[in-house]
């Protein structure tokens, strides 16, 4: 049974870890068929490396900070203040320098700036612990922190197009194993301005697409062009690199397949009998 609160703050108990642990190896051999190593990268990230994708002017309202407390002044405010402390002000709080970031891929493409890679690219995977600062949360549907494993491809455009297409298969047949009724829903992330030429090329090619189950988005196929390789360097042979990755939440698929199968048990059984 999941505790949650208000706060976005939930607990899994070991039947949905266990459940959670085998989606994610469903995922983790995908990346292994795919030839696409894992990698494990700081749940931190710098607040300058996230600028550097103009997070903070397309992303505002998702951005959470991780920053040192100061002693002294920390001192002093409990000294002042009823206790158990509900709230920290800024007064004892440090410049942030770190960050929470809502995607895993950000690392990716950190990690391989300024790389030449081999013509045909790269694939990478990775799972971190995500946070977004949401209007509301809702038991494991919408959570302040969760898990993400994404797939992602960082090559000329032809590769991270057919990435995105081979991924698209590969959940749809998954999504239809396990009896999984679906939509795959265009929908947007702002990276482009909304004014600009690429937007329009957006609406044309959706950078953003969703299978969402009983109206839960529980992952999405995203393609970037050449935006991360533009901004971090990153060349695939003689060009620019294009990049694209497909995202799942794995926390929600704990409760939709939950909901599917009728319990936890069940849907891990389910879960371990795919092919």
């Amino acid at each position: 049974m999941t505790t949650a609160t208000d706060n976005g703050l939930g607990v899994l108990d070991s039947g949905q870890i266990r459940l959670l642990r085998a989606i994610d190896g469903v995922f983790l051999r995908l990346a292994e068929d795919w030839e696409a190593p894992e990698f494990r990268f700081p749940f931190l990230m710098r607040c300058q490396d996230l600028d550097t994708f103009d997070y903070y002017d397309n992303f505002p309202h998702l951005g959470l900070a991780a920053t040192r407390l100061d002693p002294e002044r920390l001192g002093t405010h409990l000294g002042e203040t009823s206790r158990p402390v509900g709230r920290l002000p800024t007064e004892v709080m440090e410049p942030a320098g770190f960050a929470l970031p809502s995607a895993a891929c950000y690392s990716v493409y950190l990690a391989l700036k300024g790389s030449a890679l081999p013509a045909d690219g790269v694939l990478r995977t990775t799972s971190g612990i995500c946070f977004r600062n949401e209007d509301h949360y809702q038991g494991l549907q919408r959570l302040l922190g969760f898990s993400m494993r994404e797939i992602v491809c960082v090559g000329p455009e032809d590769t991270a197009k057919n990435h995105l297409l081979r991924a698209k298969g590969a959940v749809t047949a998954l999504l239809a194993e396990l009896g999984l009724d679906y939509k795959l829903e265009a929908a947007t992330d702002p990276f482009f301005d909304k004014n600009g030429g690429k937007a329009k090329m957006q609406r044309l090619f959706p950078v953003k697409e969703e299978f969402v189950v009983n109206g839960l988005a529980i992952g999405s196929v995203n393609y970037h062009r050449n935006f991360f390789g533009e901004r971090c360097s990153i060349r695939a042979g003689e060009v620019e690199a294009h990049t694209s990755c497909l995202a799942f939440g794995l926390e929600r698929w704990v409760h939709t397949l939950t909901e599917r199968f009728g319990s936890t048990a069940a849907a891990v059984s389910a879960v371990e009998s795919l092919s």
